[in-house]
């Protein structure tokens, strides 16, 4: 069996809710052991939170949420108490162990416990500690909380999303936090191989949300910074189309791809017509132009749409609910679902990570893990600690 990518790398989760537990999940999917840190009693708040749970055996709600579910796979779970010293003991024992440690505690926080960079790395001069906050560790804004829609308003997305006369609208399902834990995998991965191929230190690594909101919307963003004027809202006007029995986004960007759709359509007059030919040129002039588009394709089916679209090279998309698009036949072949055995449920269905290779597939899903799921066997066989004191500290209140 083929060594793991991140085979003898250990990291440290001190992260909760969700950017920073995404980060350290696709850690954990590359081969990292992960070691996800959580309260006595709660654990990670985003345990708590739905919309979903995942259901037992008996079909009773647990008290694993959709939120935790979705960014903890393949993780240990131990809990810790930070405020205690001898937790704080515990950890300084873990980082020595470690390579990287993640963490997404308020600025200042970590330093109050004696667990902030410049502490550990006295300890471990090797380690790559990743904050990860809403505004940094500097600016005036740095000591306040964020969520993901903050970041999306702050970030100028809601100024450009939505229709054209409607509001500012919020992309669902936490794209920033996504992109945020998607930026702190490679953040440590590019810190672990300047340590390793390069014999440096460990660093400290800053991960803004802000930031990175503002990076992933970087081009409507250089509109603004190359013209001094904000960009306009669009709509989707000139991308989804209405069929006669759903509707489908179609992407027309070039002179060839204008053409091939007219003729789809039955409107070949229409690809030369100077008010039209450019993309430029459809923008200026989308009042009138879009409704006789429209016009046309509300009278195919999506099917017999995507038919002809296919076979002339335009490139198109039905708009799909969940049940459509798992049961497609591209996300079937792709085996973007898979099934995990969980102690509770049985087995749950998951996303798969969308990273294929061909010498280290991954392929070893094991389920988000229940709070302090691993305590004994990281404390007595990781730290080496007997059984006894686990049971000693655990009545003292630091785990």
């Amino acid at each position: 069996m083929a060594p793991k990518l991140l085979e003898g790398v250990r990291v440290l989760d001190l992260s909760r809710t969700v950017a920073a537990p995404t980060g350290a999940q696709m850690l954990a999917d590359l081969g990292a052991d992960v070691i996800k840190v959580e309260r006595p009693g709660g654990g990670d708040e985003a345990r708590a939170i739905g919309p979903t749970f995942l259901r037992d055996r008996d079909g009773e709600r647990t008290r694993e949420g959709s939120m935790y579910l979705v960014a903890n796979r393949n993780k240990r779970s131990i809990t810790v108490n930070l405020a205690h010293p001898e937790g704080q003991s515990l950890i300084r024992r873990l980082v020595d162990c470690s390579d990287v440690l993640i963490e997404n505690y308020k600025v200042g926080d970590m330093a109050r416990y004696g667990l902030d960079y410049e502490s550990l790395r006295k300890l471990n001069p090797g380690l790559i500690y990743c904050s990860v906050t809403g505004f940094g560790q500097d600016g005036p804004y740095a000591g306040r909380p964020g969520y993901d829609p903050i970041f999306q308003a702050m970030a100028g997305w809601m100024s450009v999303n939505g229709s054209t006369d409607g509001r500012p609208m919020i992309v669902a399902s936490n794209p920033a936090d996504t992109a945020g834990g998607q930026h702190v995998a490679i953040a440590v991965l590019a810190a672990l191989h300047h340590r390793d191929r390069n014999g440096a230190e460990g660093q400290h690594i800053d991960v803004s949300l802000l930031d990175v909101a503002m990076s992933v919307y970087a081009h409507r963003a250089l509109d603004y910074l190359l013209t001094g004027e904000q960009p306009r809202r669009r709509g989707l006007r000139g991308q989804l189309y209405p069929c006669a029995d759903g509707q489908m986004v179609i992407g027309v960007a070039n002179k060839s791809q204008w053409t091939r759709f007219c003729e789809v359509l039955g409107c070949e007059g229409m690809a030369d017509d100077p008010r039209y030919d450019t993309h430029a040129a459809r923008l200026r002039n989308a009042a009138e132009l879009y409704p006789i588009l429209e016009e046309l394709t509300e009278k195919r089916t999506t099917a017999d749409l995507s038919a002809a679209l296919e076979e002339a090279e335009v490139p198109f998309g039905p708009v799909l609910d969940f049940p459509a698009m798992f049961g497609g036949e591209q996300v079937r072949a792709r085996g973007m679902q898979v099934e995990v055995e969980h102690p509770l449920s049985g087995t749950m269905p998951m996303v798969a990570n969308p990273l294929k290779f061909s010498a280290t597939p991954i392929d070893d899903y094991r389920p988000p893990p229940l709070l302090g799921q691993h305590q004994h066997e990281i404390l007595c066989e990781l730290l080496g600690i007997e059984e006894a004191e686990v049971d000693r500290l655990e009545k003292a209140g630091a785990i």
